[in-house]
């Protein structure tokens, strides 16, 4: 049965924002004075008044209880991967015993949740449990399941950051004084600089009664296990298809939750495999489109819970088909309303255009291995470089002709340009870029960072990611790019003599000259561009163990601490979390699946053997000692079920013992690598044996749903 979704029929624009405290609220609720108050911390950082806060909380109180809203909470993003939130009531008792609602300046700025039971990579123990959740002005409260959520940052006692806002807050900072300052070599009137970010959120969806009879789908987000189905994807045909009718009842109540969040949800179709699907917004600020994609994943697994589906965000739910990643579409915007990596109509925006288009590519360049370490995960690993996703090694696709503009710009003389050479290139180089380059190159689609117009699309962040780590990183990256890049041009101008221009040409003529090894616009998948990355000393770091050592690099420290984004003791302790985080998911699995093979595959591949066994012996009864003439099929069915038994029972020992002297390693990075390399590499002969019984024993017994069934039930 479809699960009707019955709305009243309204415009998205004025289902927009509904449950949100946005800025109509805020000019609504507070006076002038206090609002512009508001309006320039959030613009200009600083802090807020007791006053005002107090003003805010009472204007947020009036607002959500007129809502029927009953509680609040501060929702933060720990370093779990996924939100939290603990929620208070409204309702407090008076001195003299009445019952009132409060809610007062000091609730709203801080709260205090435990920190200790969140990952710390060392830097909280089990019995120290202060932390601090701090409220966020830049990103509006909102109304979700009767609670007002108030988004905040998440810090220790010691003000160490357990989140991931508080670093991508910093780095936003850190980029718009970079980009600012570089911006003002064209615009006097720029004041601001921020980054957007537009995300493209892959999914399944799967039925929730077959997803109950599958243990590793429940624990670990992935199939362990399971044939392939005869028909998959190969057909293409399910791809940007008719939208099947259950899906689109999910997809309609999900608009409009989302909608009412103030989550700007543009686009939605089929993906490639059969049962995947996409959504996308328009691009926002990166700070608040971080915080409407986590919102998005708790709606959506609530939404798809109602509609008795369930939603698998893993990036690699299905062994042979293709699996989901979360493109993060990032560009760089003005106070002046310019979209800094769009050209322009002139040659002097057209140079504004190219600065820091090839400041981008430089920054990736200089800290590719830390770009692929960024989207490190157990999960991200088994996607990379398989079926439609890019490679582990970072490279740029620009397009041919913006090659060749960064070629012509190359070849400039060395030196001051004479007015000849530079009448020349801002003619026949400069001028030459068009305003939109959006349909001036085919789309490379192995390529994990691609420029597509007007912004840089990261194609390697995985589907269950949270969107703030890659876009910290990508931050920070370019806002060092910057800063080096501006002392530059300064010093050829202040120790040279140099025009604005001829400085600015010559620094990215020298730029362009070493950015050639990122730069790759053929096929990542082949064997050949494996050989040339290693020529071009790029990264290949197949797996997150071998990723992660980049985090501790002399010169990643650097760039965080410098820019004061993360300190050396925050980075080397979010390189212990993500250690420790992927050596329990692989524990995990490797766990899970052990059960299913001794308590779920085994018993049915035995209570079938056992029905072919009475089966041979009835017709010994009949045929007697020429039976095996008739018997000759179920006896070798017998054999085969046994052989694989034994190999399932074997290999589920072996990969037990490869987890025992994997956990007696105290040091995180080798016992990730004993899991990488040893535990994982014990599961895929497992299921081969477990995959080969799915095919020989009777569907009706068979305890699992399987592939075809997942994939073809919505």
């Amino acid at each position: 049965m479809i699960l009707k979704f019955k709305k009243n029929i309204l415009k998205h624009s004025e289902i927009f924002g509904t449950n949100v405290f946005n800025e109509s609220n805020f000019k609504q609720y507070l006076n002038k004075e206090s609002y512009n108050n508001l309006i320039e911390v959030i613009d200009k950082g600083g802090k807020i008044s007791k006053s005002l806060a107090d003003q805010i909380a009472a204007a947020m109180k009036s607002w959500a209880i007129s809502k029927e809203v009953t509680h609040y909470s501060h929702w933060f993003q720990p370093l779990t991967g996924n939100t939290a939130e603990k929620h208070d009531a409204f309702f407090e008792i008076s001195s003299d015993g009445y019952p009132l609602e409060k809610f007062d300046g000091a609730q709203l700025a801080q709260q205090e949740p435990d920190a200790s039971s969140f990952p710390s990579g060392g830097i909280r123990n089990t019995f120290e449990a202060r932390g601090y959740t701090a409220w966020d002005p830049s990103s509006p409260a909102f109304i979700f399941d009767t609670t007002l959520c108030i988004p905040t940052i998440f810090v220790s006692y010691t003000g160490e950051a357990l989140d991931y806002k508080t670093p991508l807050l910093k780095s936003i900072a850190s980029l718009d004084s970079a980009a600012t300052s570089v911006c003002k070599f064209f615009d006097k009137n720029v004041s601001k600089v921020y980054p957007t970010l537009g995300w493209e959120q892959e999914y399944f969806l799967i039925d929730k009664s077959l997803m109950d009879s599958r243990p590793d789908l429940k624990l670990t987000g992935r199939t362990l296990l399971g044939h392939g189905s005869s028909k998959g994807q190969q057909l293409s045909d399910h791809y940007f298809g008719s939208i099947p009718n259950r899906v689109l009842e999910f997809m309609k109540e999900l608009e409009y939750e989302c909608l009412r969040l103030g989550i700007p949800i543009k686009t939605r179709h089929n993906e490639v495999a059969p049962s995947q699907f996409e959504l996308a917004p328009i691009h926002e600020e990166v700070n608040l489109s971080v915080d409407h994609n986590s919102l998005l994943m708790d709606i959506m697994y609530k939404v798809a819970y109602k509609h008795d589906l369930e939603v698998l965000f893993h990036e690699k739910p299905f062994d042979g088909i293709n699996g989901s990643g979360k493109h993060n579409n990032w560009s760089l915007a003005t106070n002046t309303g310019v979209n800094l990596l769009s050209p322009g109509k002139t040659p002097m925006s057209n140079l504004q255009f190219l600065t820091f288009f090839i400041n981008t590519i430089s920054a990736v360049l200089e800290h590719e291995e830390l770009l692929r370490a960024c989207i490190a995960s157990a999960s991200n690993d088994l996607r990379l470089g398989a079926n439609e996703a890019p490679p582990a090694i970072l490279s740029v696709f620009i397009g041919e002709q913006l090659t060749k503009v960064i070629e012509d710009l190359k070849n400039v003389s060395k030196g001051k340009l004479s007015p000849e050479e530079k009448t020349d290139l801002k003619l026949n180089v400069i001028g030459k870029i068009p305003e939109i380059l959006l349909d001036n190159t085919d789309r490379n689609r192995t390529s994990p960072f691609a420029f597509t117009g007007n912004k840089f699309e990261f194609r390697a962040v995985g589907s269950k990611a949270n969107c703030a780590k890659p876009m910290t990183f990508l931050n920070a990256m370019v806002a060092e790019q910057l800063i080096s890049f501006k002392v530059k041009v300064d010093d050829l101008i202040s120790k040279k003599n140099m025009k604005k221009d001829d400085a600015i040409f010559n620094i990215l003529r020298d730029q362009i000259k070493k950015i050639k090894p990122i730069l790759f616009e053929g096929d990542g998948y082949s064997d050949s561009w494996i050989k040339e990355a290693k020529k071009r000393n790029l990264s290949h770091n197949k797996s997150t163990p071998e990723s992660l050592e980049s985090y501790i690099q002399v010169k990643s420290i650097k760039l965080f601490s410098s820019l004061n984004i993360l300190s050396k003791r925050e980075i080397e302790a979010r390189y212990i979390v993500d250690l420790q985080e992927y050596i329990m998911r692989i524990q995990i699995e490797a766990r899970t699946l052990g059960d299913i093979s001794r308590n779920h595959i085994i018993p049915t591949a035995i209570k079938y053997q056992n029905t072919l066994i009475e089966n041979v012996k009835g017709i010994k009864e009949i045929y007697g000692s020429d039976y095996k003439k008739y018997a000759n099929e179920q006896m070798s069915l017998i054999k085969r079920i046994s052989e694989h038994i034994a190999a399932i029972n074997s290999g589920v020992n072996l990969m037990i013992e490869s987890r025992k002297k994997a956990n007696k390693i105290s040091n995180d990075h080798k016992k990730a690598l004993e899991y990488s390399n040893k535990v994982l590499t014990k599961m895929n002969p497992i299921r081969y044996h477990c995959d080969k019984l799915e095919l020989l024993v009777d569907n009706t017994l068979w305890p699992l749903a399987k592939y075809r069934e997942l994939l073809f039930s919505c």
